[in-house]
């Protein structure tokens, strides 16, 4: 869950329809950047050529349609005067791209988050999917996007997994409904290829991955998705998403049954080991 359009959001990502529409602070930087460009009397395929970007990444970008990350920032600064004026606009960005309204408070939540637990049966998490099995979702969502909103869609997914690298202390636990595998999502092909990426991630020492069996029956996840984080102040939190929707709990009660629920479900779901060797199965039956 928690995907906002980041699972269609992901994340992950736009559920259902919700699309990524640009913000004031996305088309300013990347006017800024357009004027500091032409100041300086470069082409944009030239200057594209210097900082290590694609033409259209950096259209993108100046267009407001694409969030600009660090690294653009650091090889951008350099080259359009290295005066520090584009890092102090960069911290002024305050929107992602492909992420839908509701889910935003979450995701800047999710970006300081010391734990973050997550149970998923209707698709894969943002966080673990592939870009194949990514743009297989983006392709069938409703009203039909863009091929501009798909790629915005991609740009914020691909992002938010960058936590699953860079931050390491943090503890991920991932609860999957066996069934999400079942299905086949794109085909057996595209589906190998998410389980081998699922399994490598899986091998790192702050990534859990159980599977819930399609033979437990009633289980504590019947109402739907859920995700839980710890702040670095010890306060936990809870999200929900619906189809058009997301809730960001953070009663104390409300996050405390969502709490026992998860707790539940890791009792119910087969423990890291054997959910290894379930989706090993899998792989190997498809």
């Amino acid at each position: 869950m928690a995907h906002g359009t980041d699972d269609v959001d992901d994340g992950g990502t736009t559920p259902a329809g919700g699309e990524p529409e640009t913000s004031d602070s996305l088309r300013t930087f990347g006017a800024f950047v357009q004027g500091l460009r032409e100041f300086r009397g470069l082409g944009r395929e030239e200057f594209a050529s210097r900082v290590g970007f694609s033409k259209h990444t950096i259209a993108s970008i100046e267009q407001g349609r694409r969030m600009p990350d660090a690294d653009f920032v650091e090889r951008a600064e350099p080259v359009l005067g290295d005066t520090g004026a584009l890092r102090r606009a960069f911290e002024h960005v305050g929107r992602r791209p492909g992420l839908a309204s509701w889910f935003r408070q979450w995701a800047r939540l999710e970006n300081k988050a010391i734990t973050l637990y997550t149970y998923e049966s209707r698709m894969l998490p943002g966080l673990l999917q592939t870009e194949a099995y990514a743009r297989t979702l983006f392709n069938g969502l409703l009203p039909p996007l863009t091929d501009d909103q798909i790629e915005a869609q991609w740009a914020a997914r691909a992002e938010r997994q960058r936590l699953l690298t860079n931050r390491p202390s943090t503890a991920f636990s991932f609860i999957l409904d066996e069934h999400l595998f079942l299905r086949q999502t794109g085909g057996p092909a595209l589906t190998g290829e998410l389980i081998t990426h699922i399994l490598e991630l899986s091998e790192r020492r702050n990534i859990e991955v159980q599977v819930l069996p399609l033979a437990t029956g009633v289980h504590a996840g019947l109402n739907g998705p859920l995700v839980l984080l710890e702040t670095p102040d010890n306060r936990w939190l809870a999200y929900v998403e619906g189809q058009e929707t997301g809730q960001l709990v953070s009663d104390p009660k409300g996050v405390s049954i969502l709490q026992m629920r998860y707790a539940k479900l890791r009792s119910q779901a087969l423990n890291p080991e054997d959910s290894r060797g379930l989706l090993e199965r899998l792989r190997g039956e498809l």
